[in-house]
C-alpha cells in the first residue's frame, strides 16, 4: 500500500475545517435543546412602561385673532366744499356731538338772509290779508269812484255836443271819435275803482290769504334746507370715541363722502377670532373662555358666532368679550390668541412619543416586551415590535391604537437600539404611573 504524503499547507486547511464542522454542531444543538440563557448573559437594560386603554384623548390648539373697536367710523361732509377749521388732532377724546371740522358756509349764509328777508316780506302781506281793509283805504277808494263818476259825467255831456255838431257838419268825425273814446276809457276805469271798493268793504277773500300762507311756508321750507346744508357742513362726533387719524388739513378743496377723521370707539373691548367650524360647534354663546393679548391673559366670554364661514381660510369668526377690560388698556388690531381644548372620544393608549418607531409608507409601531422561556431571569424579556396607528401627538406624549393590549409593557425610549427578538433586561420607568391611570 502506497501511503500519500499531505502537504503541511493542506493540513492546516483540514484541521480547520474539522474545528468549524464542531462548533457549528454544537451551537445548533443549543438551537434546538433550548438551553437556558446564562445568568451572566450582559443584556441591554430597557425602561419600559404599562399602558392601560384609554376612551378619549384630549387636543389643544391656538387660533389667533385681533382686538376689535366697538365702533369705527371714518368721517366726511356729504358735500364738496373748502375745510376751513379742524378742532381735533390724532389721540384727542371726543364726546359724542362735540364739533370736529368745518367747512366754510359763507354762501350759504348770504342765500339764508335772502330767504329771511323774503319770509318777512311775505308775513307783512299775510297780516295785512288776515288783518282786513283799513277805513282809510276804503274813503279814499270812495273818493277815487265819486271822482270818476263825476268826470264820466261830464265826457257824455261833451260826447252828445260833439255828435250834434258833427250831424250839423261843424265838426269833423274825428274830433267826435276822441271825445267818444274819452268816455269809454272813464267808464272803464269807473268800473274798476268800484270793484276795488267792493273788495275793500267786504274784506280779503279766504282763498287770497290761502295764497299767501303757501308762499309763506314755501320760503320757510327753503330757510330750513338752508339750515340742514350749513349744518352738514359741520362733522360732529357720532359717538364718544379716539380721533385715530387726521386724514386732511384746512385749506383742503373736500369732495362729498371723502374721509376727513377716524374715530374708534372706547367702550368694552371684544376679541374677534376664527375658528374651524368643528370647533365652534363645541362652543356656545356665554362660554368662557382665556384670551392672551401680548402677554397678559383676560377672562372673556363669547358674545357672538358669526353664521357665515370664510371662503378663503374656512372658517368662522366668534366674537370674544373681555369682561373688565377697555379700549383704553388694549390697542384695536392687537393680536389676541385663544386656546381651545377639546375632547375627542375614540379608543386607544396614550406613549410616550420617544416609544415610537416609525415604519414604511408612513407606520409606526412600538417594541413591548414579551416573556422568554430562554432565561430564569425574571427581569429577562425578549423585544417584540407591535404595528400602531398614530392619532395624536401633544408634546411628549403620543396616543394610539392598534395591536397594543392592556397590560403591556412599551419601551420607553432608545429603540434605535433594539431589534424584533433581541433579549433584553427590563427596568421599571420613572412616570409610568402617568400611563395606568388614563381616563
Amino acid at each position: 500500500m502506497t501511503i500519500q504524503r499531505i502537504s503541511p499547507k493542506t493540513g492546516l486547511i483540514l484541521g480547520a475545517l474539522v474545528l468549524l464542522a464542531g462548533f457549528t454542531l454544537l451551537n445548533v444543538r443549543k438551537l434546538f435543546t433550548k438551553e437556558p440563557i446564562p445568568q451572566t448573559v450582559n443584556a441591554l437594560s430597557v425602561e419600559a412602561i404599562t399602558v392601560q386603554p384609554a376612551d378619549s384623548y384630549t387636543v389643544s390648539r391656538v387660533y389667533t385673532g385681533e382686538v376689535a373697536a366697538g365702533r369705527t367710523s371714518e368721517l366726511g361732509f356729504e358735500q364738496r366744499g373748502k375745510l376751513v377749521e379742524i378742532t381735533v388732532d390724532r389721540g384727542n377724546f371726543v364726546k359724542k356731538g362735540q364739533p370736529l371740522a368745518q367747512l366754510d358756509t359763507s354762501r350759504l349764509e348770504v342765500q339764508r338772509s335772502q330767504r329771511v328777508a323774503q319770509r318777512d316780506r311775505a308775513l307783512a302781506q299775510l297780516a295785512e290779508l288776515q288783518n282786513g281793509s283799513r277805513q282809510e283805504d276804503i274813503a279814499a277808494a270812495q273818493a277815487t269812484v265819486k271822482n270818476l263818476e263825476k268826470q264820466l259825467e261830464l265826457q257824455r255831456l261833451r260826447q252828445q255836443r260833439r255828435e250834434f255838431l258833427y250831424t250839423e257838419g261843424a265838426i269833423s268825425r274825428e274830433d267826435r271819435d276822441i271825445i267818444t273814446f274819452g268816455a269809454d276809457a272813464l267808464e272803464e276805469q269807473l268800473s274798476v275803482a268800484k270793484s276795488q271798493l267792493e273788495e275793500l268793504q267786504t274784506g280779503t277773500r279766504p282763498e287770497q290769504i290761502a295764497a299767501q300762507q303757501a308762499v309763506l311756508q314755501e320760503i320757510s321750507a327753503s330757510i330750513v334746507d338752508l339750515d340742514i346744508a350749513i349744518k352738514k357742513n359741520t362733522i360732529f362726533a357720532p359717538f364718544s370715541g379716539v380721533i385715530a387719524d387726521r386724514r386732511l388739513d384746512e385749506g383742503t378743496i373736500v369732495e362729498a363722502g371723502q374721509a376727513v377723521l377716524r374715530l374708534i370707539e372706547q367702550s368694552q373691548a371684544e376679541v374677534e377670532i376664527g375658528l374651524p367650524a368643528d370647533v365652534v360647534a363645541d362652543l356656545r354663546l356665554g362660554q368662557s373662555q382665556s384670551i392672551s393679548i401680548a402677554g397678559n391673559y383676560y377672562n372673556a366670554n363669547v358674545k357672538a358666532i358669526l353664521p357665515e364661514v370664510d371662503p378663503t381660510t374656512r372658517t368662522q369668526t366668534l366674537v370674544f368679550r373681555l369682561n373688565g377690560v377697555s379700549n383704553n388698556t388694549i390697542v384695536p388690531e392687537q393680536l389676541a390668541e385663544v386656546e381651545i381644548t377639546r375632547t375627542i372620544p375614540t379608543s386607544g393608549f396614550l406613549v410616550p412619543f420617544t416609544a415610537l418607531v416609525q415604519g414604511q409608507q408612513g407606520l409606526w409601531a412600538v417594541y413591548t416586551l414579551k416573556k422568554t422561556d430562554k432565561s430564569d431571569n425574571p427581569n429577562f424579556f425578549q423585544v417584540k415590535r407591535q404595528e400602531v396607528e398614530l392619532l395624536h401627538t401633544e408634546g411628549e406624549d403620543a396616543f394610539v391604537r392598534g395591536l397594543v393590549e392592556a397590560g403591556d409593557r412599551i419601551i420607553k425610549d432608545g429603540t434605535q437600539r433594539l431589534v424584533p427578538g433581541q433579549i433584553v433586561q427590563f427596568q421599571k420607568a420613572g412616570g409610568e404611573k402617568k400611563y395606568q391611570n388614563i381616563k
